[in-house]
């Protein structure tokens, strides 16, 4: 029987550290475990530790444990890494009138339904990948998906 623990955070988020356990219970005991990353090896040893995480380790791992009579692998477990980010787009000076769009960046597994925010405020202010700001102030998008939700920095708009 051989399977595999996350240690850390349900919700991953870029920057985090993230260690993966794998448990084996043979007779003879395993002493030989390798780790994948779908269908590529990535690493040795009992415990597979990834630090400052990036939305380039999402996906599928699993071990492989090996004794004497034979090698089994662990069910995969998967890795979702949020990444939320915001850019504007628009001359570099704006000037009342002028059109500023605001485009919310998320990668994740699965895709993110995205909302805006005006900092100070309780409610959304818009929704989607972009958002029109008609107004001054400091503006951030969250994404949120059935593993959870990220928010952006905010980016100010004078």
């Amino acid at each position: 029987n051989v399977s595999v623990f996350i240690n850390g955070f349900v919700e991953i988020v870029e920057g985090d550290s993230v260690t993966l356990n794998c448990s084996s219970d043979s007779n003879p005991p395993a002493l030989n475990f390798s780790w994948f990353k779908g269908e590529a090896f990535v690493g040795s040893g009992r415990i597979y530790s990834i630090s400052k995480i990036s939305s380039d380790h999402s996906g599928e791992y699993k071990c492989k444990s090996i004794n004497r009579h034979g090698e089994k692998y662990s069910d995969a477990v998967t890795l979702n890494i949020m990444n939320v980010s915001v850019s504007i787009t628009g001359s570099a000076e704006i000037v009342e009138g002028d059109s500023v769009t605001l485009i919310c960046s998320s990668d994740s597994n699965p895709p993110a339904e995205i909302s805006w925010f005006k900092e100070n405020q309780s409610s959304a202010v818009g929704s989607g990948q972009s958002f029109s700001a008609l107004q001054s102030g400091r503006f951030y998008c969250e994404a949120h998906n059935q593993h959870g939700s990220q928010r952006s920095d905010a980016v100010t708009v004078n």
